[in-house]
């Protein structure tokens, strides 16, 4: 029985047509070590188009992501598999994976096993990976202090916090005080200030007052 991210991600790549799902599924659930060769052809047999059914997807995200749900593997096993896929993948292939991390633990029991990769990518530069990881994954699965961290990531290399999965409800007076500190900071130095730092800040300063 299909579960729900699956019905999601097949409802969204039916428009693509073609061979879809075709014998890719098929060939990842009978040998798993296929995905091997196939999570890197995403991108040369879907292209990257935008999604319609799942804003802000590309077509080769939600097919590398469908092609990991096909994985028999669950728990330990299944992190090994993804942390084979994220170590050899090129960025595009680590932001699929990175957003397949919510489903995978929704649907395969993946659990805390996946906060290597999120930390692996938030020590990066790139801004795909930093976004990525900050999905509902991280959101749900990242500690207190990383959540933070995390956060005031994405604010130094400009990623919107709009863009950050459980903001609004993860966001804590510890958090605003690092904001406010931050914002501070760019004032002192007579840089610009991101404007969704106020929200979060003003919010706090409001439930304290």
């Amino acid at each position: 029985m299909l579960t729900g991210w699956t019905r999601r991600l097949d409802a969204a790549l039916a428009d693509l047509g073609g061979h879809w799902p075709g014998t890719a599924l098929h060939d990842v659930e009978a040998d798993p070590a296929r995905i091997g060769a196939l999570f890197p052809a995403a991108a040369r047999e879907y292209g990257r188009e935008p999604l319609r059914g799942l804003p802000g997807w590309t077509a080769d995200e939600a097919v590398r992501v469908r092609l990991l749900l096909a994985l028999p593997a669950r728990g330990a096993a299944l992190a090994a598999a993804l942390a084979e896929l994220y170590a050899h993948g090129d960025p595009a292939e680590r932001v699929a994976v990175l957003r397949g991390l919510a489903a995978l633990d929704a649907e395969r029991g993946l659990g805390e096993r996946g906060l290597p990769l999120v930390a692996d990518a938030l020590r990066a530069n790139d801004t795909r990976l930093v976004s990525a990881a900050m999905g509902p994954y991280a959101a749900a699965r990242l500690p207190a202090a990383a959540y933070r961290q995390a956060v005031l990531k994405c604010v130094f290399v400009g990623i919107p916090l709009a863009a950050v999965a459980g903001l609004p409800d993860r966001a804590d007076a510890e958090l605003a005080r690092m904001l406010a500190g931050y914002a501070a900071e760019r004032r002192a130095a007579g840089r610009d200030v991101p404007p969704d730092i106020e929200p979060i800040v003003h919010r706090h300063r409001t439930d304290q007052g």
